[in-house]
């Protein structure tokens, strides 16, 4: 530090005199550095580095302090600051809410010091609210890094993280299976304050309180989440270990990030099949007790966006978990949210119900991390009164309610894969079968034109429009297996895309079944399939065959008035084959309909509509009135909330965004 630095540094801040020689007041200095922790001890040197929190006083290089220990560091700051050592360490600790050490140096350097801070130094610590504060989280505190000083003091924690596939694991301490575990969904757009609320939910679960003074974080910052992973992932954040200090049970929170945000409807689509993954997987989550649907006290309508997120997830189960299904509401300041109840009532979201027959809720203010001062202590203490009564009331429904098994939202699962799987390979067969038609009905033109210069001449060519399958390369999104298509190499099919974002190999893809495929024609044995980033199209390409060609393509051995006449009844055989198989496939899909509205709580999800638009235009087709009419008083039921997904969808679709119907 220059002269001129240290005078005006001590205009500003008068020395602290103290009675002690300079060696003692550095092995004071050096006592005080010994009782913080290594984690504070870091913070301590931070601190030291910032000028803007040293208000007035030079910062030490971080040069000088990145390797220093605490010897080492009490050198700098006695070289750096000289007489005001003793303020400059001072005024750390108090940023540091360590009141206790600073009594305790202000007491031992002979300071000037109230009559309360004479005390000794083992009665301080003992005594001092922020210093049990500190015990009573001093694990924690160990295993976590600090974001920022303050009132309250913020701290990230640093779980354990393990990334299998595209699911996210974020485990606090260690699962006791003697105890008991709840698991809770969280589902809502993008700023309503989900993150906020995990964060709530886990400081409850460890017993942290408004006067306490700290904050606990697990949530990752939402952009550098979105900068590591350009697909969303579903995260579980299981925190174990605090049994019984709040809650009598541990939590695993389910977190669906990147719902509704501006990344487009193709991620939405894909946070739903993360969730199908995670339900189905192994070593997954099995069972419910929560389905929180997570939205603002001041929502007096859900957006057409909203609405779709709520839809979407809430088609995924079956109609055991309704009971489950319950509304939390941010943003509160306590009192009745009458505009979202409404809100909820108007979009048909099926939830549990109460005693007034409203949906089921309770209230969050979100809060807790914003700094206090004597202005706003009040108001920030009253908005922590209501978090409290909302995790307190949210804790013990998670109490009182049972856990409901998932193998019905894995039925609703399947069912809806096989039913969009059937109808993908259904609509690429139709499409073939009027290619078909188009080439038969040129060949027969081209047959009739040029019959008697056929007759003549072998070798008179025909131009026509051939029906021919080719492969053509899809986008992975840079996930090799997750992202591509089951195919069957005999009958050259689609068997699943899009949507097979689950297998790694065709056997794992949730057509196969008995180690055969569901979908592909001849329902061929799982050994003839592939799962690559291919699938095939078909196409046509104007080509000129000389009758004799065409003749041996059909028939052969045969007279050549009758070859003729085969040419064409084996094309009206094979339409008619074709159209056969149409409406077999037509049946199988109309059958998962009506099992998928047996079995699923919400039926009325964007995909059943868009399958039962395409199914009611085929029936009619068919003159099967009696399938038509069911059809149409299930499209019926189509309520408000279903329309807005549409238009919701759709309105991306007008904006250029694509849409990937996967479930």
């Amino acid at each position: 530090m220059s002269s001129r630095q240290k005078r005006r540094n001590s205009m500003e801040h008068p020395p602290e005199f103290s009675d002690q020689p300079p060696e003692v007041v550095k092995e004071e200095l050096l006592k005080t550095l010994e009782e913080l922790e290594d984690e504070e001890f870091d913070q301590f040197k931070w601190i030291l580095q910032q000028p803007e929190i040293l208000e007035g006083f030079s910062d030490i290089p971080k040069r000088r302090l990145d390797k220093a220990n605490r010897q080492e560091t009490v050198d700098q700051v006695v070289q750096n600051y000289n007489q005001q050592s003793v303020e400059v360490m001072k005024k750390v600790l108090k940023k540091m809410n360590r009141n206790d050490l600073v009594k305790f140096l202000s007491c031992n350097t002979g300071a000037q010091v109230s009559p309360q801070q004479t005390t000794s130094h083992q009665t301080s610590l003992q005594s001092d609210p922020q210093n049990r504060i500190r015990n009573k989280f001093k694990d924690i505190i160990s295993k976590s890094s600090l974001i920022s000083l303050g009132s309250p003091a913020l701290y990230q924690l640093r779980p354990k993280k393990e990334k299998i596939g595209n699911l996210t694991r974020m485990t606090v301490g260690e699962r006791n299976v003697m105890k008991i575990n709840k698991t809770i969904l969280l589902v809502g757009e993008t700023g309503t304050g989900k993150s906020t609320l995990v964060n709530a939910l886990v400081n409850y679960s460890m017993g942290v309180k408004f006067e306490d003074n700290i904050w606990f974080q697990i949530v990752e910052d939402e952009k550098r989440r979105q900068y590591e992973s350009q697909t969303p992932d579903v995260i579980v954040y299981e925190i174990f270990g605090f049994e019984d200090q709040t809650l009598p049970y541990s939590l695993t929170i389910i977190d669906t990030p990147g719902y509704g945000d501006t990344r487009g409807i193709e991620h939405d689509v894909i946070v739903s099949q993360r969730l199908l993954d995670l339900f189905s997987s192994d070593d997954g989550v099995h069972e419910m007790n929560a389905v929180g649907l997570v939205m603002k006290a001041t929502d007096n309508r859900l957006s057409d966006r909203q609405t779709y997120i709520f839809n979407s997830v809430v088609s995924l189960f079956g109609k055991n978990l309704e009971k489950n299904i319950i509304a939390l509401i941010t943003h509160s300041d306590g009192v009745t949210p009458e505009d979202a109840l409404k809100a909820l009532e108007a979009a048909k979201i099926k939830c549990a119900r109460n005693e007034k027959n409203q949906p089921v809720h309770f209230l969050f203010d979100n809060c807790q991390t914003k700094q206090r001062t004597e202005e706003t202590d009040m108001v920030l203490k009253n908005a922590w009164k209501v978090t409290g009564r909302g995790m307190s009331q949210f804790t013990d429904f998670l109490e009182k309610s049972g856990p409901q098994k998932l193998m019905t939202t894995v039925e609703v699962l399947n069912s809806r894969i096989r039913l969009t799987a059937c109808i993908n390979n259904l609509q690429g067969r139709i499409k073939l079968i009027e290619l078909k038609q188009t080439e038969i009905t040129q060949t027969q033109e081209a047959l009739k034109k040029h019959e008697e210069e056929m007759k003549k001449n072998e070798e008179f060519t025909v131009e026509f429009e051939e029906v021919y399958k080719d492969k053509e390369p899809i986008s992975g999104g840079g996930w090799l297996f997750y992202e591509g298509a089951v195919t069957c190499k005999v009958c050259e099919e689609n068997c699943h895309y899009p949507g097979c974002t689950k297998a790694w190999y065709p056997e794992h893809c949730e057509v196969i079944k008995g180690g055969h495929c569901t979908v592909c024609t001849r329902k061929c044995p799982v050994s003839d399939h592939v799962k690559e980033q291919k699938i095939y199209v078909n196409k046509t390409r104007r080509v000129q065959k000389t009758v004799k060609e065409m003749k041996e393509k059909y028939e052969k051995n045969k007279a050549e008035c009758e070859k003729k006449s085969s040419l064409l009844e084996n094309l009206e055989k094979e339409m008619k084959d074709l159209t056969a198989e149409k409406t077999r496939w037509l049946e199988e899909s109309y059958q998962h309909v009506v099992s998928l509205e047996q079995i699923a709580l919400n039926v009325d999800s964007v995909s059943t509509h868009v399958h039962l638009d395409f199914l009611i235009e085929k029936m009619k087709e068919k003159g099967d009135t009696e399938k038509v009419q069911k059809l149409e008083e299930m499209k019926r039921r189509q309520d408000e909330g279903t329309r807005a997904v549409l238009r919701y969808m759709f309105g991306k679709l007008a904006a250029g965004k694509p849409v990937k119907e996967t479930f």
